[in-house]
């Protein structure tokens, strides 16, 4: 694996006090500030100096449930970004990430997609972070809310959020991504969301009947043990014998919806990051650079198409970079196909 993957998973290593190889960073390590993927700059605005400050609904985790919209005012077309382009549509990878992304056999599928949608939330924390970061030069954020007002993924699609009336309003960029971090990180953290223990407690006793064969005499070793009692805190579809993804592990019915929400709202995230910042600052720098971000990126549309967690419109804004990735085996057939969508 590379060097980023391998900074990823020791917990985002040299990390801490700021970007180590970005625009405040070393400028020898840097792309210069004046180039571009080819000749002919395309557009990259500057951050403004100063960001306006914004407020936050009262109840975030109540307005996950957002929508997104394209208006009559965005309809014209819009250059070929760099990012759909075969020449920077590269990873920093060799191969695909099917053996990260398929579930192996002995994993119940709740356990499974809870630790993808833990992974993945921290791989894109690692972009996340270096849009959130001060330029040093202008003395703001790179993604504020100045130059990014609305959670955009280019002209065509623009992202609100529910506020408390549950009316969809437009909210600056860098206020979207800090809401979807707080209500998935509020979900990973619940410990009836994520549960982290199996359904009865790792230290509940066992009560299956048997005739144990160490008993103190023949005759008390021909007893049955009694089963338990059936436990009083189970939902009345579990009595009812309903099934859902990964209730044998003790997820709630609400699992598989949180986890497909929170993979909406991590790939708007994505989207937002290419159509936004992949020139500023993923094409500027190293450490990430945007071979990572693609790198990362792929990996997680691997996941999500593979077990069915994002659905095909949802990806509209970024199909032509999947396209890309679909024909050159990037994204496994299997993946691409769907092969383990599930269907509840």
């Amino acid at each position: 694996m590379t060097t980023f993957f391998q900074s990823v998973r020791q917990g985002f290593a040299n990390r801490q006090g700021g970007r180590a190889n970005g625009v405040n960073g070393n400028p020898n390590q840097q792309r210069s500030q004046n180039t571009s993927p080819v000749t002919g700059n395309p557009t990259n605005p500057s951050p403004s100096s100063t960001g306006a400050p914004v407020s936050f609904p009262s109840n975030p985790g109540a307005s996950v449930e957002d929508t997104s919209k394209t208006g009559a005012d965005c309809l014209a077309p819009e250059e070929t970004k760099w990012f759909f382009k075969e020449a920077y549509a590269k990873l920093s990878v060799k191969g695909n990430f099917m053996p990260l992304a398929a579930k192996p056999s002995y994993l119940d599928l709740g356990d499974w997609l809870a630790h993808q949608t833990v992974e993945q939330y921290r791989l894109i924390t690692y972009f996340i972070v270096s849009v959130q970061e001060v330029n040093q030069n202008t003395n703001t954020v790179v993604c504020n809310a100045n130059e990014c007002p609305t959670m955009s993924a280019g002209r065509h699609y623009i992202y609100t959020w529910l506020n408390n009336e549950r009316k969809p309003i437009p909210v600056p960029a860098c206020q979207y991504i800090a809401l979807v971090q707080r209500w998935i990180v509020g979900k990973i953290h619940d410990p009836v969301a994520f549960p982290t223990d199996s359904p009865f407690g790792r230290t509940a006793p066992s009560f299956e009947s048997s005739y144990p064969s160490t008993a103190g005499t023949e005759q008390e070793g021909r007893k049955p043990i009694a089963a338990g009692p059936t436990t009083l805190n189970r939902t009345l579809s579990d009595l009812a014998g309903q099934d859902w993804v990964g209730k044998s592990a003790g997820f709630p019915e609400s699992f598989l919806s949180d986890v497909r929400t929170a993979w909406r709202q991590m790939f708007r995230i994505y989207a937002h990051l290419y159509h936004a910042h992949f020139i500023n600052p993923f094409w500027h720098i190293h450490n990430p650079n945007y071979m990572d971000l693609n790198s990362s990126f792929c990996y997680f549309v691997s996941v999500g198409k593979l077990f069915g967690l994002i659905g095909e419109r949802d990806l509209e804004p970024m199909q032509d970079l999947i396209d890309i990735w679909n024909s050159n085996g990037s994204i496994p057939t299997d993946c691409a196909n769907g092969a383990f969508t599930i269907t509840q």
